[in-house]
Protein backbone atom coordinates (compact mmCIF):
# COMPACT_ATOMS: atom_id res chain seq x y z
CA UNK A 1 0.00 0.00 0.00
CA UNK A 2 1.21 3.50 -1.08
CA UNK A 3 -1.53 6.21 -0.87
CA UNK A 4 -4.39 6.21 1.63
CA UNK A 5 -6.96 8.36 1.99
CA UNK A 6 -8.82 8.74 5.68
CA UNK A 7 -12.07 10.53 6.08
CA UNK A 8 -12.94 11.27 9.26
CA UNK A 9 -9.57 11.63 10.46
CA UNK A 10 -10.08 13.55 13.56
CA UNK A 11 -11.84 10.92 15.12
CA UNK A 12 -10.25 8.22 17.56
CA UNK A 13 -10.09 5.45 15.17
CA UNK A 14 -9.77 7.86 12.41
CA UNK A 15 -6.11 9.12 13.80
CA UNK A 16 -5.54 5.98 14.89
CA UNK A 17 -4.98 4.45 11.39
CA UNK A 18 -4.05 7.44 9.83
CA UNK A 19 -0.99 7.59 12.44
CA UNK A 20 -0.63 3.33 11.63
CA UNK A 21 -0.37 4.04 8.32
CA UNK A 22 2.61 6.86 8.35
CA UNK A 23 4.41 4.34 10.04
CA UNK A 24 3.79 2.36 7.68
CA UNK A 25 5.48 4.26 5.41
CA UNK A 26 1.96 4.85 3.58
CA UNK A 27 1.38 8.26 2.25
CA UNK A 28 -2.33 9.27 3.77
CA UNK A 29 -4.30 11.84 2.97
CA UNK A 30 -6.53 12.95 6.24
CA UNK A 31 -9.79 14.82 5.79
CA UNK A 32 -12.14 15.73 8.69
CA UNK A 33 -15.11 18.34 9.17
CA UNK A 34 -13.19 20.12 12.07
CA UNK A 35 -9.97 20.53 9.94
CA UNK A 36 -11.12 20.67 6.16
CA UNK A 37 -14.25 21.53 6.62
CA UNK A 38 -15.89 18.06 4.94
CA UNK A 39 -19.02 18.06 6.08
CA UNK A 40 -20.51 14.42 4.75
CA UNK A 41 -23.96 15.89 5.44
CA UNK A 42 -23.45 18.51 2.60
CA UNK A 43 -23.59 16.90 -1.02
CA UNK A 44 -21.88 20.23 -2.15
CA UNK A 45 -19.02 20.10 0.35
CA UNK A 46 -18.05 16.17 -0.10
CA UNK A 47 -17.85 17.26 -4.10
CA UNK A 48 -15.68 20.80 -3.36
CA UNK A 49 -13.22 18.63 -1.14
CA UNK A 50 -13.27 15.44 -2.97
CA UNK A 51 -13.13 16.88 -6.19
CA UNK A 52 -10.10 18.15 -5.17
CA UNK A 53 -8.26 15.33 -4.88
CA UNK A 54 -5.94 13.29 -7.26
CA UNK A 55 -5.69 9.94 -6.84
CA UNK A 56 -5.21 6.77 -6.94
CA UNK A 57 -5.75 5.63 -3.36
CA UNK A 58 -4.88 1.98 -2.65
CA UNK A 59 -7.13 2.65 0.27
CA UNK A 60 -9.90 4.99 1.22
CA UNK A 61 -11.02 4.60 4.62
CA UNK A 62 -14.48 6.19 6.13
CA UNK A 63 -14.43 6.34 9.37
CA UNK A 64 -17.04 9.03 10.42
CA UNK A 65 -20.43 8.50 11.90
CA UNK A 66 -22.81 8.94 14.69
CA UNK A 67 -24.32 7.09 17.66
CA UNK A 68 -27.00 10.04 18.93
CA UNK A 69 -29.14 9.08 21.61
CA UNK A 70 -30.19 5.14 20.61
CA UNK A 71 -33.72 4.83 21.20
CA UNK A 72 -34.82 2.21 24.17
CA UNK A 73 -38.29 1.64 22.56
CA UNK A 74 -41.00 2.99 19.42
CA UNK A 75 -42.44 5.63 21.71
CA UNK A 76 -38.79 7.27 21.68
CA UNK A 77 -38.28 7.47 18.01
CA UNK A 78 -38.02 10.97 16.95
CA UNK A 79 -38.11 11.84 12.49
CA UNK A 80 -35.35 14.66 12.79
CA UNK A 81 -32.76 12.58 15.08
CA UNK A 82 -33.51 9.25 12.97
CA UNK A 83 -33.02 11.65 9.81
CA UNK A 84 -29.84 12.82 11.04
CA UNK A 85 -28.32 9.49 12.02
CA UNK A 86 -29.19 8.39 8.29
CA UNK A 87 -27.69 11.50 6.92
CA UNK A 88 -24.01 10.91 8.95
CA UNK A 89 -23.82 7.11 9.32
CA UNK A 90 -25.82 6.40 5.39
CA UNK A 91 -25.85 8.88 3.08
CA UNK A 92 -22.57 10.81 3.90
CA UNK A 93 -20.28 7.63 2.93
CA UNK A 94 -22.81 6.58 0.10
CA UNK A 95 -21.78 9.91 -1.28
CA UNK A 96 -18.24 9.35 -0.78
CA UNK A 97 -18.49 6.07 -2.45
CA UNK A 98 -20.05 7.47 -5.32
CA UNK A 99 -16.53 9.04 -5.44
CA UNK A 100 -14.90 5.79 -5.82
CA UNK A 101 -14.36 4.95 -8.99
CA UNK A 102 -12.16 7.84 -9.65
CA UNK A 103 -10.10 7.57 -6.85
CA UNK A 104 -9.53 4.10 -6.83
CA UNK A 105 -7.12 2.41 -8.94
CA UNK A 106 -8.31 0.84 -12.32
CA UNK A 107 -5.52 -1.98 -11.84
CA UNK A 108 -4.02 -3.16 -9.51
CA UNK A 109 -5.56 -4.17 -5.50
CA UNK A 110 -7.41 -1.64 -3.93
CA UNK A 111 -9.64 -1.27 -0.59
CA UNK A 112 -12.34 1.11 0.10
CA UNK A 113 -13.91 0.23 3.82
CA UNK A 114 -16.27 2.03 5.89
CA UNK A 115 -17.29 1.84 9.41
CA UNK A 116 -20.18 0.06 10.31
CA UNK A 117 -21.67 -1.70 12.84
CA UNK A 118 -22.45 -5.40 14.21
CA UNK A 119 -26.02 -4.04 15.67
CA UNK A 120 -26.82 -3.01 11.96
CA UNK A 121 -27.37 -6.59 11.27
CA UNK A 122 -30.76 -7.50 10.59
CA UNK A 123 -30.06 -11.06 11.34
CA UNK A 124 -27.84 -10.08 14.72
CA UNK A 125 -30.68 -8.27 15.88
CA UNK A 126 -32.01 -10.00 19.27
CA UNK A 127 -32.06 -7.01 21.33
CA UNK A 128 -34.16 -4.59 19.37
CA UNK A 129 -34.01 -1.11 20.53
CA UNK A 130 -31.74 1.43 18.90
CA UNK A 131 -33.63 1.89 15.63
CA UNK A 132 -32.39 5.43 13.92
CA UNK A 133 -28.46 4.07 14.79
CA UNK A 134 -29.32 0.21 13.68
CA UNK A 135 -30.98 1.23 10.79
CA UNK A 136 -28.54 3.61 9.43
CA UNK A 137 -25.57 1.34 9.23
CA UNK A 138 -27.97 -1.44 8.11
CA UNK A 139 -28.64 0.83 5.21
CA UNK A 140 -24.90 1.78 4.74
CA UNK A 141 -23.86 -2.02 4.29
CA UNK A 142 -26.87 -2.16 1.37
CA UNK A 143 -25.13 0.95 -0.16
CA UNK A 144 -21.86 -0.61 0.46
CA UNK A 145 -22.56 -4.20 -0.89
CA UNK A 146 -24.09 -2.33 -3.83
CA UNK A 147 -21.62 -0.17 -4.70
CA UNK A 148 -19.13 -3.42 -4.37
CA UNK A 149 -21.50 -5.41 -7.56
CA UNK A 150 -21.05 -1.85 -9.35
CA UNK A 151 -17.25 -1.06 -8.41
CA UNK A 152 -16.38 -5.00 -9.60
CA UNK A 153 -17.00 -4.21 -12.93
CA UNK A 154 -14.43 -1.64 -14.34
CA UNK A 155 -12.14 -2.28 -10.81
CA UNK A 156 -11.96 -5.53 -10.77
CA UNK A 157 -9.22 -5.97 -8.01
CA UNK A 158 -11.24 -3.73 -5.82
CA UNK A 159 -12.36 -4.62 -2.51
CA UNK A 160 -15.54 -2.86 -0.90
CA UNK A 161 -16.13 -3.43 2.82
CA UNK A 162 -18.15 -2.62 5.64
CA UNK A 163 -15.90 -3.23 8.84
CA UNK A 164 -17.50 -3.97 12.59
CA UNK A 165 -14.51 -2.30 15.03
CA UNK A 166 -15.65 -3.66 18.23
CA UNK A 167 -16.27 -1.52 21.33
CA UNK A 168 -13.37 1.11 20.87
CA UNK A 169 -12.45 3.77 23.76
CA UNK A 170 -13.25 6.87 22.49
CA UNK A 171 -15.58 9.98 23.24
CA UNK A 172 -17.93 8.04 20.71
CA UNK A 173 -18.74 5.15 23.18
CA UNK A 174 -18.02 6.91 26.59
CA UNK A 175 -21.48 6.89 27.02
CA UNK A 176 -22.67 3.46 26.41
CA UNK A 177 -20.01 1.26 26.80
CA UNK A 178 -21.08 -0.46 30.20
CA UNK A 179 -19.61 -3.66 30.94
CA UNK A 180 -18.23 -4.08 27.28
CA UNK A 181 -14.80 -4.32 27.24
CA UNK A 182 -13.02 -1.51 25.26
CA UNK A 183 -9.60 -1.56 23.42
CA UNK A 184 -7.62 1.57 22.61
CA UNK A 185 -8.03 3.18 19.87
CA UNK A 186 -4.46 1.97 18.64
CA UNK A 187 -5.15 -1.65 18.57
CA UNK A 188 -8.50 -1.12 16.84
CA UNK A 189 -6.87 0.28 13.84
CA UNK A 190 -4.23 -2.57 14.09
CA UNK A 191 -6.77 -4.99 14.25
CA UNK A 192 -8.76 -3.39 11.28
CA UNK A 193 -6.19 -3.31 9.31
CA UNK A 194 -4.86 -6.47 9.37
CA UNK A 195 -8.66 -7.67 8.42
CA UNK A 196 -8.25 -5.04 5.71
CA UNK A 197 -4.77 -6.56 4.34
CA UNK A 198 -5.97 -10.13 4.24
CA UNK A 199 -9.34 -9.14 2.13
CA UNK A 200 -9.15 -10.23 -1.44
CA UNK A 201 -11.10 -9.61 -4.45
CA UNK A 202 -13.43 -12.30 -3.47
CA UNK A 203 -14.68 -11.04 -0.30
CA UNK A 204 -15.68 -7.51 -1.13
CA UNK A 205 -19.16 -6.50 -0.63
CA UNK A 206 -19.68 -8.36 2.82
CA UNK A 207 -19.58 -7.38 6.34
CA UNK A 208 -16.78 -8.35 8.67
CA UNK A 209 -15.69 -7.57 12.61
CA UNK A 210 -11.95 -6.77 13.86
CA UNK A 211 -11.08 -10.44 13.59
CA UNK A 212 -12.31 -11.02 10.07
CA UNK A 213 -14.83 -12.97 11.51
CA UNK A 214 -17.80 -12.42 8.40
CA UNK A 215 -20.98 -11.10 10.02
CA UNK A 216 -24.63 -11.65 9.15
CA UNK A 217 -26.33 -9.26 7.12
Amino acid sequence: MERALIIGASGGIGQAIASTLVARGVSVTALSRSVDGLDLTDEASVARVLGALDGPFDLVFVASGALGDPEKSLKDLDAGAMAMQFAINTIGPALILAHAPRLLPRKGRSVFAALSARVGSIGDNRLGGWYSYRASKAALNQVLRSGAIEIARSHREAIVTALHPGTVATSFTAEYRGRHPAVAPQTSAENLLRVIDGLTPADSGNFYDWQAERIAW
